[in-house]
């Protein structure tokens, strides 16, 4: 008997539907596993985290709030994975887009009605610029993109904790990692009642609908779509294979940089260490979950959004470390690479 792997003629919607249902569905039971390895009941566990971060108002607030940037990041994504680049640098992207909005909002001395428009201008612009560099060493160079954007974030990371711990210190601030608080005319209106920011909630939205467009109505989203499907046959056809995957690249940084801007002017109105709890790592999810569909980022960030909510809720009501969320997390992007894998190949048995 022989067992061996064969390639499935065609791919079903339906089948790729399934198996990302099946990856977070699947993901449940085998964290119940670590629930009940620190002692707690699975099925209360569990409720309380969907509980708190989706069964009350307060509760579905903080779920948008936490979403905001993962919509963000996971749309930029979904374009680069498109593309057929395989991005890990969200996160780096948005913290340079932190750090160039902080600079703009603490330093540039403008008028105040240009700080926030020139902050997101800036911060868009800086995680876009963070974001083409390795796409450009991939095209060029052959550079493996998932290294070179893996190791940027870590330079992003250790050189926000330069500014805020060296010359962008708070002078107010005592010890704490940060910098001064910015001036309120560079600090995001919130929605009455609510922390959260509209102007990043619209941009969020309006990332959604622009680029679900320019994916799939737009000739650039085509040629976009036929390099990410067969890059050979892109070349053969004559598209700009640098253009292409420099645009894509650009695009995807741009919104994790317009997400660290709503993260320092939105949400802690200053810049400081620890200002992203992992948004751009755990934007790949929703990016996957939506099979690169921006239309479908929406509730897959909402459903991570949750678990960050549900994640602080359990640490305070039922002692269990955060990471737990983390474990949730990975096991999803795990099953979410083994349905891919089984939805496109299946096992054939020969006698």
């Amino acid at each position: 008997m022989k067992v061996r792997l064969e390639r499935r003629g065609a791919t079903s919607a339906r089948l790729v539907a399934l198996s990302r249902l099946f990856a977070v569905v699947l993901a449940l039971p085998i964290t119940s596993v670590v629930f009940l390895a620190c002692g707690t009941n699975p099925a209360k566990a569990i409720a309380e985290i969907f509980g708190n971060a989706f069964g009350s108002w307060f509760g579905i607030c903080e779920t948008i709030v936490k979403s905001i940037p993962l919509i963000l990041c996971g749309v930029g994504l979904t374009v680069a994975y498109k593309a057929g680049i395989i991005s890990i640098g969200a996160e780096g992207q948005l913290l340079f887009g932190a750090i160039a909005s902080t600079w703009v909002a603490i330093y540039s001395g403008l008028a105040p009605p240009l700080v926030l428009p020139l902050m997101f201008l800036l911060g868009g612009t800086a995680g876009a610029a963070y974001a083409v560099l390795p796409g450009i060493l991939r095209a060029k160079f052959g550079l493996n993109e998932i290294i070179v954007t893996l190791m940027l974030n870590y330079v992003a990371q250790n050189f926000l904790v330069y500014l805020v711990t060296g010359p962008w210190k708070g002078k107010g601030e005592w010890g704490f990692p940060q910098t001064d608080k910015f001036p309120d005319y560079a600090c995001l209106g919130t929605i009455p009642g609510t922390r959260i920011p509209y102007v990043t909630l619209a941009l969020a939205l309006l990332s959604v609908a622009i680029l679900h467009f320019q994916l799939f109505v737009t000739k650039l989203g085509y040629e976009m779509r036929v390099l990410g499907d067969n890059p050979e046959a892109a070349r053969f056809a004559g598209m700009r294979i640098t253009y292409l995957v420099a645009v894509s690249m650009a695009i995807s940084g741009f919104l994790s940089g317009i997400a660290g801007v709503g993260e320092v002017a939105g949400m802690h109105q200053r810049l400081k260490r620890g200002i992203s709890p992992g948004y751009g790592f755990t934007a790949i999810i929703p990016a996957w979950l939506s099979n690169l569909n921006p239309i479908f980022v929406l509730p897959a960030s909402l459903l991570m959004g949750g678990l960050f909510v549900g994640g602080d809720a359990i640490q305070i009501s039922l002692k269990l470390p955060f990471g737990i969320v983390n474990v949730f997390n990975g096991t999803i992007l795990l099953l979410l690479a083994s349905g891919e894998f089984l939805a496109r190949y299946k096992l054939v048995v020969e006698a």
